[in-house]
Order: C-alpha cells, then sequence, then structure tokens
C-alpha cells in the first residue's frame, strides 16, 4: 500500500502529533523507531494493555496506536474503551497481515486507522499524521474484506424482509407488537390471547425470519412498518 504524505505540509510552528503506542515489551520498539525520525511526531509513551487507559489519561494524545498482534482480544476491548472517551484520541491498530480479521474488529470497537505491522516507517507515520486529521485510513485488503462483509449483511438483512411477508396475518400483528418492544403479557391481552399462545407464535416468527432473539425481529418489524407505536 502507497500513502503519500508531504512532509512539508506540517508547519514546524505547529505542535507536534502527540502519539501514545501501546504494545509489549517483548515487541517494543518498531513503532517508536518507525515514529522517530518525523519531527512533526512526538511519542509521549510508550504503554502496555494494563497501563494503557491511564497513559491516555495522563496523557491525552492526539493518537493512539495499538499492536493488535500483541494484545488480541484485549486490544479491541481497549480500542472500545477509548473511542468512547468524552475527548477520544484517533486510534491506529496494527494487526499480522493485510485483511486480517482482528482489523474488521478494530474498526467495529472503534479506530479509524488499521495497517499490517509490516507497513513500512514512512508510511506508518504518515498514517499517523492522516489519522490525525481525521482521516480513515485502511490497507486495500481490509478495505475488500470490509466492502464483502457489508454486502453480506445487507443480502441477510434483505432475505429476513421477504421473509416477513410470507407471514400469516396474526404473525405479523405479533411481530409488529414484538417492534413497540411489548412483553408476551401485553401482547396476549391486546389480541385476547393466551400468553402460552403467544409464546408459540413469537417462537414460530423467529424460526420463520430467522432472527436470534425478539430483538433482532422486533428491528425488522420496524423496517417493514408493522408497528402501529413506538418502541418502548
Amino acid at each position: 500500500m502507497t500513502l503519500k504524505t508531504e512532509q512539508n505540509d506540517i508547519s514546524p510552528e505547529n505542535d507536534p502529533i502527540r502519539v501514545i503506542v501501546v504494545d509489549e515489551p517483548a515487541t517494543r520498539g518498531h513503532v517508536r523507531a518507525s515514529l522517530g525520525p518525523a519531527d512533526d511526531i512526538l511519542v509521549v509513551e510508550e504503554a502496555s494493555g494494563g497501563s494503557a487507559d491511564r497513559a491516555v489519561a495522563r496523557h491525552v494524545p492526539d493518537v493512539v496506536v495499538i499492536d493488535l498482534r500483541d494484545l488480541a482480544t484485549e486490544g479491541l476491548l481497549m480500542i472500545k474503551r477509548l473511542s468512547s472517551l468524552e475527548e477520544s484520541p484517533a486510534i491506529v491498530a496494527l494487526t499480522d497481515g493485510e485483511g486480517n480479521p482482528e482489523m474488521v474488529g478494530a474498526l467495529r470497537a472503534g479506530a479509524i486507522g488499521c495497517l499490517p505491522k509490516s507497513t513500512p516507517p514512512e508510511q506508518l507515520a504518515g498514517l499517523v499524521r492522516a489519522v490525525a486529521a481525521g482521516h480513515t485510513v485502511l490497507s486495500p485488503a481490509t478495505t475488500r474484506r470490509l466492502v464483502r462483509s457489508a454486502a453480506r449483511r445487507q443480502a441477510d438483512h434483505d432475505r429476513r424482509l421477504a421473509l416477513v411477508a410470507k407471514l400469516s396475518e396474526r404473525e405479523l400483528e405479533i411481530l409488529g407488537a414484538l417492534g413497540e418492544g411489548l412483553p408476551n403479557a401485553r401482547i396476549a391481552r391486546r389480541l385476547h390471547l393466551r400468553q402460552t399462545t403467544i409464546k408459540s407464535y413469537v417462537s414460530m416468527i423467529l424460526e420463520k425470519l430467522d432472527c436470534r432473539n425478539r430483538t433482532q425481529a422486533g428491528l425488522l418489524a420496524l423496517e417493514a412498518g408493522l408497528c402501529s407505536r413506538p418502541p418502548r
């Protein structure tokens, strides 16, 4: 991947981009060495997974670079925490290789940059500049994986909406009530049916629509326009 960034675009009078690097001691040094030659980037601290939150609170950095190769699930949870902060930093995730599934997880958790850790030093510095400016930067393989994933989700969603049209009138009534967030007891009173009957209907609806739970079915009801009242 080629990421072009002009060093001269950064005025020497501007404050440097403040960066925290989160990785494990055994692999520490690669990112700092990559960013060190850039006079517009300042690595203010290298932290391990357990101390990253404190480091961010202490320095309030512009960018946090997290090595997911070392931190795995812990790193994804960290990204989610940091991205939910009121003054959240831009988060860059580094992984083992192009298109790694962890990259998709990192983006869903809140990262705005994802690259393999093998990215050349000059490109890594360019990535940090780009995310600090608010841009999302991805490797080509990650972009392709995201597009395929979105297409699969949309196709699955369209398939479920088509299944809604095949439900009976009574099933559509109950599905609409699920979209309003009503419990079985309320649905039973509304339709003058027994709770056990409603429970059976709900089970059948979930099976017919291939939904995992009531919430997923309720969202389909909302999108299909079956709800007479807003969700509770």
